[in-house]
């Protein structure tokens, strides 16, 4: 029972890492972005900010690449990562 308990803890331990390294580009800092994507630079980063600004909130990953220098491949390399998540 108590290897049971352990690694439930663990696997809960796991899952809660791996929730902190996505990055919510709807409402994330250009230095978060650019920090958790691959791929991903200041110039970027702040390109999605700007996008983010002008445009209102990501709904899709496929509008990311309506962003200058993001393309399809930097979607897919970064797709884990990323979360587009809106608080209403």
């Amino acid at each position: 029972m108590k290897n049971f308990i352990r690694l439930f803890i663990t696997l809960i331990c796991f899952g809660f890492s791996l929730s902190v390294l996505a990055v919510n580009v709807n409402t994330a800092t250009a230095e978060e972005i650019a920090k958790e994507l691959k791929g991903i630079g200041p110039a970027k980063a702040g390109a999605i900010i700007i996008y983010r600004e002008e445009h209102g909130a990501f709904k899709s990953l496929k509008e990311l690449t309506n962003v200058k220098g993001i393309g399809a491949a930097t979607i897919d390399k970064n797709r884990e990562n990323i979360q587009l998540d809106v608080k209403l």
